[in-house]
């Protein structure tokens, strides 16, 4: 049990547990803790509430996610139970695992080479890292009450109420850092990177199968992220949270990460975040396999993985788009920040058979630079120049690895003024890098790590050591034809306004023909309707100070400047309403 002061590794301030203000957030100030309202009596707050609901069973399984303290929540629940005459029994899950080595045999296939960044998505499952036999051989005391805790718990097959508590992802890789949290069956600590690595293609894959396996016999849904308190809500109230999310608009939490290129805009934009922070390079706006959505209740939060939603409402969020991606869901938005910040490395993504071959994913990362603010003199690198000659190239980046001097690189890459609302696109396999002074809204395919540095202009990263350079991967995946003329011609976007009315125009802001999303800007004085045709949209204030949305269903809620919302595509029609005096502009990306 850690409760030290040392249990998270970060600059950033908990999500709070109790919030006084209502639904709609105030206008014109970026909301960091985004919620939906559930209504009254549905979220209930403190270990004692919990284990008063436990109290009338003589077993309960308390299941989650990878990351919880779980002796910690042990004890804060015995404290209870005994304080109500309650003996209580824990088994840990971790007692029921095979030895560690076994483990470590079992998901080495999928970790890569050491010092790797990626691995291949994991094929196994949550079972196979059990021992069946303990599994199915714990023995309870006669008296008293036996809990089940830990990763696996439903594992048991035991007949009892099912606790689940998740864990935001954030918050799993805060512990990480501070070795609070580690991988599943693992006794041994490693560096951050390996950690992470299993984390992506090992752990969260297991336990997102796994839970969307159990779902059904869920009874509680809790939120571990804090030590003092948790917050719990039956799978019924959430439920209804969750259906009412999926007919009309929502919005995840964001969080916000330092790096070796980040900036200031977010510091001095956003209200709430930390100050002191070295910088800030990413704003994780809706990158949903990291994101979760956020309940209220009586003033209680509650947060959840986005993944809840898409296990329960894949079609009523995709449409018929549900057909191609299933329960992940498309599109993503992120902050990329480097005002007053550095260049970022220069870099290419996967083609997309070869991050299927290699990494197990099944989309690729296709990307787009929206320019949300900038500086004057802000340059986007994009696109190789005409005369290139890849092995010199290639000889160029090597050398400068082996030497560490710095080179030329607008030698080799092209180089773009970049102005506010500026779209240029980045198919996979393109090269290409935001210079310093953008505020970049990157939108894109979700997938997210899969990023192959080639040149990181010689500097090294927060935590003093050089970031991984992968030329290897990226000659194996660069589009030498996309150079020259063709560069403007077919990867900076030209906008055209494509309808028009009193006080409001639709401007199309097209992406690549590899691009399988769109981008719309909608652009009101007054308000806009805008029907989903079956899609989902995923919008964004880019100019104005706030807006309200109402779907057809009665929903009303506001977004702010540089918030990430959603409307899934059962929503069919909504409304949004300019808020301020100027021109509003809100850009809607969705499947083509």
């Amino acid at each position: 049990m850690n409760t030290t002061t040392n249990w998270r590794k970060t600059s950033q301030p908990l999500m709070p547990a109790e919030v006084t203000r209502k639904q709609l957030p105030p206008a014109g100030k970026y909301d960091m803790h985004p919620f939906a309202g559930l209504g009254a009596g549905r979220i209930h707050s403190g270990y004692a509430s919990l284990a008063a609901w436990m109290a009338g069973y003589q077993t309960v399984l308390i299941d989650g996610y990878i990351g919880n303290d779980w002796e910690l929540i042990a004890a804060r629940l015995e404290k209870e139970l005994l304080a109500s005459g309650i003996a209580v029994n824990f088994v840990y899950t971790s007692s029921l695992m095979k030895p560690a080595d076994e483990v470590e045999a079992l998901v080495a296939p999928f970790l890569g080479e050491k010092g790797s960044v990626w691995g291949r998505r994991a094929t196994i499952t949550l079972d196979e890292l059990f021992d069946e036999n303990k599994l199915n051989n714990i023995q309870a005391p006669a008296a008293g009450m036996t809990i089940i805790i830990g990763a696996g718990a439903a594992l048991t097959n035991l007949q009892a109420p099912l606790v689940y508590i998740d864990l935001p992802k954030n918050e799993l890789q805060y512990r990480m850092r501070a070795r609070t949290a580690n991988n599943l069956g693992k006794l041994e600590w490693d560096n951050n990177q390996e950690t992470y690595k299993r984390f992506y293609f090992v752990d969260w894959v297991l336990l997102n199968a796994y839970k969307q396996r159990i779902m059904p016999r869920i009874d509680v849904i809790a939120d571990g992220q804090w030590q003092h308190t948790i917050n719990w809500a039956t799978q019924t109230a959430i439920s209804e949270g969750l259906q009412q999310l999926s007919q009309n608009v929502f919005r995840v939490r964001p969080w916000f990460e330092a790096g070796a290129w980040g900036g200031d805009w977010m510091k001095e934009k956003i209200p709430g975040l930390n100050k002191d922070e070295v910088n800030y390079a990413w704003s994780f706006e809706m990158i949903v396999p990291e994101n979760g959505l956020v309940f209220e209740s009586d003033g209680h939060l509650l947060e959840i993985a986005f993944d809840w939603l898409m296990m329960k409402h894949s079609k009523d969020v995709l449409g018929p788009d549900e057909q191609r991606f299933g329960i992940d869901f498309p599109i993503r938005f992120d902050f990329l920040d480097t005002f007053n910040g550095g260049d970022l490395s220069i870099q290419c993504h996967p083609r997309l058979k070869y991050i299927q071959e290699q990494f197990g994913e099944t989309i690729t990362q296709d990307e787009t630079y929206y320019i949300l603010d900038c500086k004057p003199g802000a340059k986007v690198y994009l696109g190789f120049q005409e005369d290139i000659d890849p092995a010199a190239f290639r000889h160029a980046l090597e050398e400068s690895v082996a030497t560490n001097q710095p080179i030329a690189i607008d030698k080799y890459v092209q180089v773009h003024d970049a102005h506010k609302h500026d779209f240029f696109l980045i198919p996979n396999g393109t090269v290409h890098s935001s210079g310093k002074n953008n505020l970049v809204l990157e939108v894109s395919a979700t997938p997210y790590i899969f990023t192959f540095k080639m040149y990181d202009w010689v500097r090294l990263d927060l935590n003093g050591k050089p970031r991984p350079i992968n030329i290897d991967h990226a000659f194996h995946n660069l589009d030498f034809s996309r150079k020259g003329a063709k560069v403007k011609q077919e990867l900076i976007s030209r906008q055209q306004v494509i309808a028009t009315g009193d006080d409001w125009q639709l401007v199309h802001v097209p992406t690549h023909a590899e691009h399988f999303y769109d981008l719309h800007r909608m652009e009101f004085n007054s308000s806009v309707t805008v029907n989903t045709f079956g899609k989902c949209h995923v919008l964004m204030l880019v100019e104005g100070s706030s807006i309200t949305v109402e779907t057809a269903n009665g929903l009303r809620q506001r977004y702010n400047y540089a918030e990430t919302f959603a409307i899934p595509a059962a929503a069919g029609a909504y409304r949004i309403i300019n808020e301020g005096n100027g021109t509003a502009k809100v850009v809607k990306a969705f499947i083509k």
